[in-house]
């Protein structure tokens, strides 16, 4: 192989810039992700009428071009082309960043299979605010993202009912109190969660409790918006649980009345 020539070629070609938007707020805007978006010499966005309002708020004034979940299969190759070619390219998506239930997963693989850089802005994203603000542990935790629909769900909550981390969500407002109901079912009614409401908008809301708990709730309050659910993992609950059992009975022990079954969990 020829590796100057290699050298000479990667130099050449353009970067792919995966750039997070906000998902409410507009002061959660970088000033990198701005002056990225005026540099590009294309945007990719997941709606072109959405994305306008965003770029014109910051005075960003750059051609895009539509790359969302019905087209990205057949985009994706005209894309890498023109990073092969030396251009400069910025994917966003309505809200959130690229990749994270959005698209942008099959355009940064392309890439990576092709040698094009591939750069991925810190910045806005549902998750990570509602698990931190949950009041549940974070620092293991697994995304989940959307549920399937219909095939293979039932599956995957049965397998989920044993995963020992934080697990995070996304859901529907309609579906809300189903998804709730589903889990109670697979999970237990006691199992600990947070429901985030509009995050980092005005109407931001946190509802923690029991499952059965905030499935109530929600069941005589009409969610709105975008919903973020986190709810504790197995080992958690079997770590709680044991826990309130050795208290209970060491207080029956500390007054006489656990005698010889007392036994340490």
């Amino acid at each position: 192989m020829n590796y100057e020539l290699f050298r000479t070629f990667a130099d050449v070609m353009g970067i792919l810039y995966i750039v997070p938007t906000p998902v409410g707020n507009m002061e959660d805007m970088t000033l990198r992700a701005i002056r990225i978006l005026k540099e590009a010499d294309l945007v990719l966005a997941e709606d072109t009428r959405t994305s306008s309002h965003l770029l014109k708020h910051f005075d960003i004034a750059q051609h895009m071009m539509s790359h969302h979940k019905f087209n990205e299969h057949g985009t994706s190759a005209s894309v890498v082309e023109r990073l092969r070619a030396g251009q400069t390219v910025a994917l966003i998506s309505d809200a959130g960043t690229p990749g994270i239930s959005d698209p942008g997963f099959l355009l940064a693989r392309a890439c990576a299979e092709e040698g094009i850089e591939v750069q991925t802005l810190p910045g806005a994203t549902a998750c990570i605010p509602a698990v931190v603000s949950s009041g549940l542990p974070c620092d293991r935790f697994c995304f989940e993202g959307f549920l399937p629909q219909k095939k293979g769900r039932q599956t995957l909550l049965a397998g989920l009912a044993r995963e020992t981390r934080t697990m995070v969500f996304y859901e529907s407002p309609y579906r809300l109190v189903k998804t709730l109901e589903q889990f109670i079912e697979h999970f237990g009614a006691e199992r600990r969660c947070s429901v985030a409401r509009e995050i980092s908008k005005v109407h931001e809301e946190h509802r923690r409790g029991t499952l059965a708990e905030v499935a109530e709730w929600y069941r005589g309050h009409e969610p709105k918006g975008e919903i973020v659910i986190v709810v504790a993992g197995a080992e958690e609950e079997k770590r709680v649980s044991g826990n309130k059992y050795k208290l209970e009975h060491e207080e029956e022990r500390e007054r006489g009345e656990g005698g010889k079954n007392f036994v340490t969990q």
